[in-house]
């Protein structure tokens, strides 16, 4: 027990393998309980057992087993993951169930491999079984076949293979085991059931007695179609509907099946095939020429019982049939020929569809045999031309039999009569169209006339034949000039032919009942009629069913009626009368006066030949109202027509009874029955008064008339030839109008051209230049409906003659030929079931191919031309290749029949010298033109083995092999490629290349095609095999021709074929199906389905007449044909007629032409946003790929049918690169219409375009650079910015195409990367170039390292990414590449480093090997460009990237474009030398440009003076270095200057990529919270605010305006933002560099921000408004108060002004001033009052107190009030101490106001000030001195500075120093060149000398605001941010102090300079001086920056020329300031 016990413990699975039978047994009945309470198939638990299935049915002790198998029974039953055990354990039931003794386990074992076959695993259960088959234990075998049995019992034939199974059968018969051969017995017998007779021949050998047996059992079957009971789980849906229709008694679901699966069995697909070319006897070849009969009867007879087999494999059988045919045709022994004639068949019969390529050869000389008249002689023939019809169409052999219709002999004629009737039997209406039908009924009508008896009767009976197969409709328009008698005698042979086929079963059927019949069975005595009555005896069902569908025929055609038409359809029948080819006999004069004398007035007839006029006149009016009034039926027309031709008739003299005359025939012949005869008794007189010019018109007329009665084809060709059998010019050349014009009007079918060029050949040499006008016009007419080749008809003409030809053939080049208006012809044809137009193409086209006069050339195909094709010397084979290609050449057109150069030429196909090879694909190219359609028959022989060529290794091969096809196709159409095996032989071939070829040659035919011949089918699996193949081109080609495949053959017929596949393979397959069927292709459909159906059925005949006109257009394709060729027909519909060319295209319909007007692309709101959110959360794949698999394609086929006009898409996913062309095309017209589309689906388009750089087509490739390049050219001017995943989706494949082997495709590309700087940043592109220097072709590694050299030349080494050391590391690797190019390139993007940059390259590049280093050295030695010579380099290279970057300068939303920034650093990071001044100018020029925006250049000079001095303190900038180095790794050595990093950093602050911003914006935040590093930023802080309030105004305007954009986003950036002022402004020592400006514009940022409402609208708003609050209370405290106090004033006075600004925004300025004017009393010491008072006495000014009293809110004046109060109260009367800075103080009112508020708080103060005031001028003086000094010097300076004024300014300053002799001007000298300053002493002491006066230079302590100096000429306010106030309290040298210390630590001294008034300030309003607009200063800031470097590096001795420089900037800006201020105006405008 306690063993017992261990396993009871174990889990299920764990018992259900123990080692006790008891643990199992028990472990398989809980499993089953398991099981069967297990729900959900897609349970995970089921996947626990999945191993031990096959333990459960192979269990060792039987008692368990049986438990297992009921275990495992359910388990497949139910689990979802069964079928993956189907192999293990169906092997299992076999090997270890069907040997148990008890039945109920091999019950079981069979139910389980029954409920596999239902879970969708039937051939693998099959294949199991099968293998069981071959075990020794007999019991075994019995289960199997049992199971089998079973299994087709219940599944049916479709599931179960029937192939397999019958192919074992034989040996089962023969087993010893009676078990077994009665097993066997009972599976025949249910195979039989469902495939009946196809069962026969593959038992045909087994013992007789067993077969006498079965044939017992077979018998005894009911006959009724079986049908499955049992379904696969997919079909069980199916099962449910037919359960429900039958319970409601319909069966027809039923009936539809059998017809699905009867005929699905063919006893040829069972047997297998046997080869017996090897078998033939070894001296075959020789006894077959014996001389001796007996020996050649041998050899056949060998052959004879080798083609008995059933079904024979494929192989060459051209030298077999080749020795049969000669046979046949030349032995004189009839015997041999009877023999060899039966070998022929059972080739024809055992090779099917694979003997279709001798038949063309074999045919002639059967036929012309039938001269023999020995009855076994012509049975064998007749049974081996029957066999061999059915291996091919009668297409490709109609040429032969039509050839041999003509013959003398009449056995010959009767017996091809016969032929040709039982062919027509095995044909449907759409297998005989029209151009088929044409030639051999002409030919059948010769023969009915025939004299012989029997020749007669063939021939009524070929013609009854076509007759019941096309209907009478289709038949009738041949049989015009058929006497009633005969015509009866075809009916009569009509309904008494049988036809083979039924409707639907119709290839089944002829397979079934009419193969066997020449085959097998012995008696097969197939003479005509018998053959008749042998087929139509088994098939009584389509019997019923064709009289049926003919029954509503006539009426329904309506038009064609019966001759004589008597009232078939009443009088709705009209039309169809006169429709009807009206047959009459000539009637004598007497006979036609009786008739007419019956129908007319006596005095009519009486007064005809009156001799006077008007009485012929008055009879005509009579004769006209008689014919009017007359009924149709009873109108004699040929009687009236003879009365009016009787004297005078046609010789009239009186024009007006002419005219008359003309009428009535007019009349005669639309009303009544009109025929040729009475045509012909008219026209000749009508043609003589054609060119009468009063009678021309009613003559015209009357012959339109006759046209119509009596079709055009027939008139035209009596008008023309009675036109030109006379002299007449005139009527000559107006026949020929009338002629053309008829044409237009009736179409163009059935006219006999070939009458007409002789005729139009006349008229062109005629002397009469009318004749020749209207002789070229027709030609003009005719080219439009015959095309191009009418032109070969008259290429021998004069030159001159040719090029009117010529002329206007162009006239109507493109036009389409006008719908026909008029005429039976289309009457009568346009509705036959063929869909008369619908073949009229092929017609057109096909006449005019009969027109042209072909060659017969066989005659010159000479036996010795053959064998020098054949030579072993390959020069004698190019000069046999040569001759035939001079033949052909010669002769233009051929006849067909090319004798053996097929054979000859195949042999060249596989020539080892490949040029031969190319030129024999040439000669076959020229042979289909010059042979034409008619080269269909050698597709099998000559074209199949061109598609070999396919596979060659050459690309040029292969190129000229895919170009023959094409040639081939377009002459051939489809269907013979696509017939039989020899394509699907092919395409088995393993060869990469010929797979990929033929498949794309598939891709691109099969969408063109209607309809396809069965045997595409064949291909489907190697079609599989390749889907899997190893190259990748092999598997994409396969991948595209997949829908095309399904389009025709349909997704189940698809999946089905996957059932061989192997699971692994079938999964696949089955998931691209899936894929395939979404996007499978329509197939492309008649152009009209409407009006087919009515044409099947039988439509109320009333229908007819009224829509005839409108039918005609539309039915023109109703019906489809066998091969769309050209599509010129005169009935084209306006649908059709877009579909004229080669091929229909699948979709051509008048809607999508006008679709074509909307806009190309839609714009989807938010679409990009969506899908670039979609890749980032991986919803969709991402863009990256080597080759773009199928997914991509799809996934980008989706994501555009929402925003690409389905038009477009179609062209642009279509398979074939002309349509990339057209669709590209099209996106250039669109390009500038539709920029906001363009830009909305840009990602897609760059990823569409991506695809395309994968095409090989070059075309396709130049078109989408060119795309491209205006692309990019069109986002720079509209300045888009590319997002990310545009640029990684996109860049790096074109990077990819760089190393093109094409100089033009690579330039292309090297544009395009050029542009794209213009949209995306040049350090971002760095990259992805970088990446593509990585790649394995030499070409693109060489491009890529060039384009980096140029990258860095532009845009300096800030490019470099991730940093210039790792970025130049990785391109130094290359100079050791082995490719010479590669090396070069970077060895020449180094030394363009080294131009930049000198020595420092050698550190970044790192360690080089000692040869990389000397080649490096070596060329940089060479490269003349040394260090020195690099400002000149840049010179050079500025204007042309001053362009580049113009467009992104401007581009708000990149800010302070990255790559300006980057060249500044560039600039800064040159080592100095003289040329630098030129330098500078450029790179201001440069700022001037890209800015455009002179303020920078105004300011040029400033940063020279002020920078000058700074010289000696610049060192100390290297000390925050390893800091800054720290916090941002992204900038290497490169940057030894802190500066660029920052500036780099702050640059990117104002991106307009959220992205881009937020992290620049982080590594500053980490600057600024640590301490000792935040110190870094000082001397940036401008800068960095300027940069952070263009992105809040970014913000503002754009990206909350932006609907695409995450809010999530928005508020992100904004914290970001605010988190860093916060860290910011909480430095004090930071906060305070704030200048006025900028921290004006700050102010106004935050403000607006807070007065944002779409920011409280947001979650988070709330808290981002109060963080802003908290930020400008900051701001306030912190900052300097002087700035801040200043700035907030002039806000405030800006904010009045404006009408635009809101109130609310005033009023938080004015409460942001109460606030400072509470902090006051604390920070009064530190303010500069002297600035403060100049603002408050602007703001007076603007706004007096008039005007501030008028304002709506009282608000302002407090403001004012209360802080110039608490100003006095702070100050007292020192106060007015202040007022320095106001020039005028006497106009201020400022001045009066504060004197009025003193007196008012002291008035003792008040009088005193007031005394001072006046008396202490002089104090005042000085105090002004103190600060007025600012303005004075400021001006003086500028003169000195500026070339004109300089001597006048040294005057002025000698002046002001000998007036003012303590003022100290060193400070404004302190910050000047040496040179300047020994410039200005120099100067002063000329002066003394000249005044000699001495004058003493003193120093004080003034301060100076330097910028003053340099900046303005003007003397408005200083606005300097060093705090300088003339307060006693504070002295101002603690401030200079303050500076110097401030200076040194940042190591930068310009930061404090440029707080100065604007240019705005100067050219406004003079008296309202503002602040300097930040932006402004930004750019100034960059000038200061870039020219600091530059000066620092300089050395003194050029900083004359520096100076001198600046100068001339200066003074030329004042000049242009009034350009400038517009500018500067337009740049403000464009900001906002």
């Amino acid at each position: 027990m306690g063993d017992d016990s261990e396993w009871l413990k174990l889990p299920v699975d764990q018992k259900c393998e123990h080692k006790l039978w008891k643990a199992r047994l028990s472990g398989y009945e809980e499993a089953l309980k398991i099981f069967q309470k297990i729900k959900d198939e897609k349970s995970p638990e089921w996947s626990k057992f999945l191993g031990l299935i096959k333990k459960f049915v192979t269990d060792s002790n039987a008692v368990v087993q049986l438990k297992g198998l009921e275990a495992a029974l359910v388990y497949v039953e139910n689990a979802h993951v069964a079928g993956k055990t189907t192999g293990e354990v169906v092997s299992g039931v076999v090997s270890k169930v069907f040997n148990q003794p008890k039945a109920k386990a091999k019950e079981l074992g069979i139910e389980i491999c029954l409920m596999y076959i239902e879970i969708e695993k039937g051939e693998a259960v099959q294949e199991e079984l099968l293998k069981g088959l071959d075990n020794k234990n007999p019991k075994i075998i019995v289960a199997c076949v049992e199971t089998l049995r079973k299994a087709l019992s219940e599944f049916g034939s479709k599931i179960i293979l029937l192939k397999p199974i019958i192919k074992v059968l034989p040996k089962l018969f023969e087993s010893r085991e009676k078990a077994v051969r009665d097993e066997a017995k009972l599976i025949a017998v249910e195979i039989y059931r469902w495939i009946r007779d196809a069962l026969r021949p593959p038992l045909q050998n087994i013992n007789s007695v067993q077969l006498k047996e079965l044939e017992e059992e077979w018998v005894k079957l009911p006959t009724s179609a079986p049908r499955p009971t049992r379904f696969l789980r997919s079909q069980q849906e199916l099962e449910a509907k037919l359960e429900q229709q039958q319970s409601a008694g319909g069966d027809a679901e039923g009936g539809g099946d059998d017809g699905d699966e009867v005929p699905q069995i063919d006893a040829y697909e069972l047997l297998e095939a046997v080869e017996i070319l090897s078998k033939l006897p070894k001296d075959f070849y020789d006894k077959i020429e014996a001389k001796k009969w007996q020996e050649r009867k041998e050899a056949l007879e060998a052959v004879e019982v080798l083609v008995k087999n059933p079904k024979l494999e494929a192989g060459d059988y051209a030298d077999l049939v080749k020795a049969l045919k000669k046979v046949v045709g030349k032995d004189t022994n009839v015997m041999l020929v009877a023999l060899a004639a039966k070998c022929l068949t059972g080739l024809a019969v055992g090779l099917r569809k694979k003997f279709g390529q001798y038949a063309g050869h074999v045919v002639p000389t059967i036929l012309e045999k039938f001269k023999e008249k020995k009855p076994q002689v012509v049975q064998a023939l007749q049974e081996a031309i029957d066999a061999i019809f059915l291996t091919t169409t009668l297409q490709n052999i109609s040429e032969d039999v039509l050839a041999v219709m003509d013959n003398k002999n009449p056995t010959i004629k009767q017996q091809t009569s016969l032929f040709i009737a039982r062919s027509f039997r095995h044909c449907t209406a759409s297998t005989l169209p029209k151009s088929l039908l044409k030639p051999f009924c002409a030919a059948l009508l010769k023969h009915i006339n025939d004299s012989a008896p029997e020749v007669r009767d063939a021939a009524f009976e070929a013609l009854g034949t076509a007759l019941k197969v096309v209907g009478e409709k289709a038949v009738n328009p041949f049989l015009a000039d058929v006497d009633k008698l005969k015509l009866d005698k075809i009916k009569e042979c009509s309904e008494k032919v049988e036809l083979i086929h039924g409707k639907k079963a119709g290839l089944a059927a002829d397979k079934k009942e009419f193969k066997p019949l020449p085959g097998r069975t012995a008696a097969s005595g197939a003479a005509g009629d018998k053959d008749t009555k042998d087929i139509s005896v088994p098939k009584p069902g389509p019997l019923k069913k064709a009289p049926a569908a003919k029954a509503g025929g006539p009426p329904k055609k309506g038009k064609p009626a019966a001759p004589g038409g008597a009232g078939n359809t009443g009088t709705k029948n009209k039309k169809g009368l006169e429709t009807k080819e009206i047959v009459e006999p000539e009637l004598s004069i007497e006979v036609c006066e009786e008739k007419a004398s019956a129908v007319l007035p006596p005095t009519c007839i009486q007064l005809l030949d009156s001799s006077n006029w008007k009485e012929r006149l008055a009879c005509m009016e009579e004769f006209q109202k008689a014919v009017e009034l007359m009924d149709r039926t009873e109108m004699p027309c040929q009687a009236l027509v003879r009365m009016l031709a009787k004297k005078p008739g046609w010789k009239e003299t009186n024009f007006q009874v002419m005219q008359m005359k003309l009428h009535i025939v007019a009349l005669i012949a639309q009303k009544g029955n009109f025929s040729k005869t009475s045509a012909q008794i008219v026209l000749d007189g009508l043609v003589d008064k054609i060119g009468d010019v009063k009678c021309g018109n009613n003559a015209k007329e009357a012959m339109t008339a006759i046209a119509e009665a009596c079709m055009l084809p027939w008139t035209a060709e009596q008008v023309v030839s009675m036109a030109f059998s006379q002299k007449n010019p005139k009527n000559q050349s107006e026949t020929l109008n009338w002629l053309s014009n008829a044409i237009k009007e009736f179409g163009f079918s059935g006219l006999n051209v070939k009458a007409f060029i002789s005729n139009v050949k006349t008229a062109l040499a005629a002397t009469n230049p009318a004749v020749r006008t209207a002789a070229i016009t027709l030609l003009g007419v005719m080219y439009l409906y015959v095309g191009p080749s009418l032109r070969m008809f008259f290429e021998d003409e004069k030159p001159a003659l040719l090029s009117q030809i010529d002329a206007e053939f162009e006239k109507m080049q493109g036009q389409s030929p006008p719908a026909p208006t008029r005429g039976i012809s289309k009457h009568s044809t346009s509705g036959t079931d063929e869909g008369e137009d619908g073949d009229e193409p092929d017609d057109g086209s096909n006449d005019v191919v009969d027109l042209l006069p072909r060659t017969e050339i066989s005659d010159k195909i000479t036996s010795e031309l053959v064998s020098k094709i054949g030579d072993k010397n390959w020069k004698i084979r190019k000069e046999g290749l040569d001759e035939v290609a001079g033949i052909i050449n010669e002769a233009k057109f051929i006849q067909p029949n090319i004798g053996e150069l097929p054979t000859a030429l195949k042999g060249r196909l596989n020539d080892s010298n490949k040029i031969l090879v190319q030129q024999t694909l040439n000669i076959l190219q020229q042979l289909a033109v010059a042979m034409g359609p008619n080269i269909k028959q050698h597709v099998k022989n000559l074209g199949i083995p061109i598609i070999t060529v396919l596979g060659d290794s050459k690309n040029n091969v292969r190129a000229a092999a895919l170009a023959t096809v094409n040639a081939w196709a377009e002459q051939t159409g489809m269907k013979e490629w696509l017939e039989g095996e020899d394509l699907s032989e092919e395409l088995k071939k393993e060869n990469p290349f010929l797979r990929q070829e033929l498949l794309g040659w598939l891709a691109e035919k099969l969408p063109t095609l209607r309809s396809t011949p069965t045997d595409l089918i064949l291909c489907v699996p190697h079609l599989y095999s390749c889907l899997e193949d190893r190259n990748g081109d092999v598997r994409k080609k396969a991948q595209d021709a997949l829908p095309f495949f399904m389009m025709h053959l349909g997704y189940e017929k698809m999946a089905k074929a996957t059932g061989k596949l192997k699971p692994t393979s079938k999964d696949q397959v089955l998931a691209m199906l899936e894929k395939a069927k979404a996007n499978m292709p329509a197939k492309p459909a008649p152009p009209a389905k409407a009006t087919s159906k009515p044409m099947g059925g039988s439509t109320p005949a009333k229908f007819q007449p009224a829509s005839a006109p409108a039918e005609d257009s539309i039915s023109s394709s109703a019906e489809p044909k066998p091969d769309p060729k050209k599509a010129k027909a005169p009935g084209l519909s306006s649908k059709a007629k877009s579909a004229q060319g080669k091929k229909v295209p699948s979709k051509t319909s008048l809607k999508e032409d006008e679709d074509k007007s909307g806009p190309i692309f839609i714009v989807v709101p938010n679409g990009k946003e969506q899908r670039m959110k979609d890749e980032k959360g991986l919803k969709v794949l991402k863009w990256n790929f080597t080759t773009p698999r199928d997914e991509y394609i799809e996934q980008l086929k989706t994501q555009m049918s929402s925003c690409v006009a389905k038009w477009l898409q179609d062209e642009m996913f279509h398979s074939d690169f002309q349509h990339h062309n057209k669709a590209l095309a099209v996106m250039v017209d669109h390009l500038e219409s539709e920029k906001e589309g363009v830009i909305g689906c840009l990602d897609l388009i760059l990823k569409w375009l991506t695809l395309r750089f994968f095409d090989t087509n070059t075309s396709v490739l130049m078109k989408a650079l060119e795309y491209l390049k205006l692309l990019f050219t069109l986002l720079s001017e509209e300045e888009y910015h590319l997002t990310e995943s545009e640029a990684s989706s996109f860049i790096p494949y074109l990077v990819v195409k760089v190393g093109e082997p094409k100089d033009v495709i690579r330039k292309d590309v090297r544009a395009i990367l050029n542009r794209m700087c213009l949209v995306y940043p040049a350090s971002k592109m760095f990259p992805f170039i970088m990446e593509g220097t990585k790649s394995k072709n030499s070409k693109q590694r060489a491009e890529c390292l060039e384009e980096l050299g140029c990258l860095v030349e532009s845009y300096g080494m800030n490019v470099c990414q991730p940093t210039p050391g790792k970025a130049l590391k990785e391109i130094a690797v290359h100079i050791g590449d082995r490719d010479n190019a590669v090396r070069n390139a970077a060895l020449n993007t180094i030394v363009t480093v080294y131009n930049v940059h000198g020595d420092q390259v050698f550190k970044l590049i790192g360690n080089l090997s000692e040869k990389d280093m000397s080649m490096l050295e070596e060329r940089i030695k060479r490269s003349a460009k040394r260090p020195s010579a690099a400002p000149i380099k840049q010179v050079e290279e500025k204007p042309q990237r001053a362009q580049n970057i113009s467009s992104n300068a401007n581009m708000l939303r990149k800010g302070p474009a990255e790559d300006m920034s980057s060249k500044l650093n560039q600039a800064r990071s040159m080592s100095g030398h003289p040329e630098a001044a030129q330098m500078v100018r450029r790179e201001f020029q440069l700022d001037l440009d890209e800015i455009e925006n002179d303020n920078g250049t105004v300011r040029c000079e400033m940063p020279e003076l002020v920078q000058h001095k700074l010289d000696d303190i610049f060192e100390p900038v290297l000390i925050p270095e390893p800091k800054i180095r720290a916090v941002s790794p992204h900038f290497d050595d490169m940057h030894s200057n802190t500066a660029s990093t920052i500036n780099f950093i702050i640059s990117q602050v104002a991106s307009g990529d959220i992205n881009t911003s937020i992290q620049a914006l982080t590594q500053i935040d980490e600057v600024l919270r640590q301490e000792d590093k935040a110190e870094a930023m000082s001397g940036h802080i401008d800068q960095f605010l300027i940069a952070t309030f263009m992105q809040l105004r970014l913000i503002y305007n754009t990206h909350m305006a932006d609907e695409k954009l995450e809010k999530d986003e928005i508020i992100k950036l904004y914290s970001c933002i605010i988190g860093n002022m916060i860290s910011l402004f909480q430095i004090e020592s930071l906060a305070r560099e704030a200048s006025t400006g900028v921290l004006k514009d700050l102010m106004h940022g935050l403000i607006t921000l807070m007065l944002d409402s779409r920011i409280e609208d947001l979650e988070e708003g709330q808290q981002v408004i109060r963080s802003v609050n908290l930020l400008v209370v900051k701001v306030l405290e912190k900052s300097d108060q002087t700035n801040i106090l200043s700035a907030l004033l002039v806000l405030l006075q800006d904010s009045l002004l404006a009408t635009a600004s809101s109130p609310k925004f005033s009023e938080l300025v004015m409460k942001c001033l109460w606030r400072m004017v509470r902090l006051l009393p604390d920070t009064i010491n530190s303010i500069n009052l002297d600035r403060i008072l100049l603002d408050i006495h602007i703001f007076m000014k603007v706004f007096p107190k008039e005007k501030l009293k008028q304002c709506k809110s009282e608000f302002p004046i407090r403001t004012l009030k209360t802080l110039l109060h608490t100003l006095c109260k702070l100050k007292g009367p020192k106060i007015l101490d202040h007022l320095t800075m106001i020039d005028n103080k006497n106009e201020s009112e400022l001045e009066a106001h504060l004197c009025r508020m003193m007196k008012h708080s002291m008035d003792q103060t008040g009088s005193k000030s007031d005394k001072e005031t006046e008396k202490g001028a002089s104090r005042i003086d000085e105090k002004s001195s103190k600060a007025k000094v600012n303005d004075f010097l400021a001006e003086i300076f500028k003169k000195i500075g500026s070339k004109e004024n300089t001597k006048e300014g040294l005057a002025e300053l000698y002046e002001y120093k000998k007036k003012y002799s303590d003022a100290d001007i060193e400070p404004f000298l302190k910050n000047s060149s040496q040179f300047f300053q020994s410039y200005v002493e120099r100067g002063l002491r000329v002066i003394e000398m000249e005044r000699e006066g001495k004058g003493r230079i003193s120093t004080s302590t003034g301060i100076s605001p330097q910028m003053e100096v340099t900046c303005v000429p003007t003397p408005t306010s200083t606005v300097s941010s060093i705090g300088n106030t003339n307060g006693e309290e504070v002295g101002p040298s603690v401030y200079l102090e303050r500076l110097k210390i401030l200076r040194q630590r940042c190591g930068l001294d310009n930061t404090k300079q440029d707080d100065r008034p604007p240019l705005t300030s100067l050219l406004s309003k003079p008296a309202v001086p503002t602040v300097a607009s930040s932006t402004d200063m930004l750019h100034s800031k960059l000038s200061q920056l870039r020219e600091s470097r530059e000066q620092h590096q300089h050395s003194d001795l050029d900083s004359n020329q520096t100076h001198s420089s600046g100068t001339v900037t200066s003074s030329s800006s004042t000049a242009n300031i009034d350009d400038l201020k517009k500018r500067l105006e337009r740049i403000k405008s464009s900001r906002k």
